[in-house]
């Protein structure tokens, strides 16, 4: 079993203009709005907020959306 994502943990995620890097500076356990959007998550499935490395963006995902990313 791999180790939880926690916060500051670099990652990477699909868009459809491709592989994107960043790193996570929130662990979301409790359902939330992000920027207008409902963010259904829960302590048993925690959804991460991400900034992109290239654009500065920030982004919500499922933990299953994100891979560990080494730099």
């Amino acid at each position: 079993m791999t180790q939880p994502l926690k916060l500051h943990d670099r990652v990477s995620w699909n868009t459809p203009q491709g592989l994107t890097h960043g790193k996570i500076v929130r662990v979301i356990s409790t359902h939330t709005t992000v920027d207008g959007r409902t963010v259904d998550a829960s302590a048993s499935d925690p959804h991460y907020e991400v900034e992109s490395d290239s654009s500065g963006k920030h982004a919500v995902h499922r933990g299953a959306a994100l891979q560990r990313f080494k730099a």
